[in-house]
């Protein structure tokens, strides 16, 4: 009865989208924002798909491999990908070790989980149980949002099959449209070739910390608030890796003095249609184009993280704070 409970309570309460809520947290908070760019960033899209980028067909259809993915990349690669980094950073803080040929940077799929063909792949599956990831991740969301929740209509007297039916179909749909507009907003706003990728950690929080945050970073158009809610505010990229708490709000007010700063200081300051950038993040997929690399060796020693980025609690904040 208390599994019951605990799966209805993430089934109902704490899951409005295919990721668990803790695993976003380590994957995203912790992870993507104090190592954008860097090695252990677990979203750098030209390392995650290097398989296509080195993949032995045509362009053509390495642009449709590429294209095809953004109606299914939440549940196809973010889903298992977050909670990949949830089980590693469980593992650690356990003091287990790692599966011997078990490659932490690399990207977690359904394809790597159900039909692993590396060493690194097969390792991969001690860390992220297949079964256990089903249960506790895809299914809760899925049996919530296409089952239990047209279920009702069921009880329509003479047309509650139909109605359904039709919910489904719907709910499919803008399932996959909420997949795409998520792909061309949150996708494509840390690749391309203006961008720029590093070879080493970095302290947060130091003078070089925020320019990686710029210059690895694109934003949309911005300024009002139906551009802003059109792009959900996925448009201030930049200022939300300068200012992960801030509200919506001040990106919209922070946005341009962030940007005169850039230009007086000679920072680039990448602001793109997201067209454009859906255009760059689809080169540096299928290979066409490459990100930049940043000359490291330039930035003060006393910025870089030595000992890595270690942090004090799951909510994301940093031992250096």
């Amino acid at each position: 009865m208390n599994t019951l409970f605990y799966w209805l309570h993430l089934s109902f309460c704490c899951r409005c989208d295919w990721m668990q809520p803790e695993a976003w947290n380590v994957e995203h908070n912790r992870l993507h924002h104090y190592h954008l760019g860097e090695p252990l960033d677990p979203d750098l899209v030209e390392r995650n798909l290097e398989f296509l980028r080195e993949m032995k067909i045509p362009t053509p259809l390495k642009y449709g491999v590429a294209t095809a993915l953004a109606p299914i990349w939440k549940w196809f690669y973010y889903a298992p990908n977050t909670f990949k980094e949830l089980q590693v950073a469980k593992w650690r803080s356990e003091g287990r070790d790692l599966p011997k040929d078990f490659a932490p940077e690399d990207a977690v799929t359904i394809r790597t989980m159900l039909l692993p063909k590396s060493s690194a792949e097969i390792s991969g599956q001690e860390v992220v149980n297949p079964t256990e990831f089903f249960s506790k991740v895809l299914a809760p969301f899925f049996v919530s949002r296409f089952m239990l929740l047209p279920a009702p209509l069921l009880l329509v007297p003479g047309v509650g099959p139909t109605l359904f039916g039709h919910a489904i179909v719907n709910l499919v749909l803008a399932e996959l449209l909420t997949n795409i507009h998520g792909f061309i907003t949150i996708v494509t706003n840390h690749a391309g070739d203006d961008l720029y990728t590093f070879n080493d950690a970095i302290k947060p929080k130091s003078g070089s910390f925020y320019v990686r945050q710029i210059v690895s970073s694109a934003n949309y158009a911005t300024g009002t608030d139906p551009i802003d809610f059109a792009h959900g505010w996925l448009n201030y990229q930049i200022e939300h890796h300068v200012w992960p708490d801030l509200s919506m709000l001040q990106y919209q007010i922070a946005a341009p003095k962030l940007k005169a700063l850039c230009e007086k200081h000679g920072v680039p300051y990448i602001q793109e249609s997201v067209w454009t950038r859906t255009r760059k993040t689809l080169d540096i997929m299928v290979g066409k184009t490459s990100m930049r690399s940043f000359p490291t060796q330039l930035e003060p020693a006393g910025d870089k993280a030595r000992s890595g980025v270690t942090w004090k609690s799951t909510n994301g904040a940093i031992d250096e704070e």
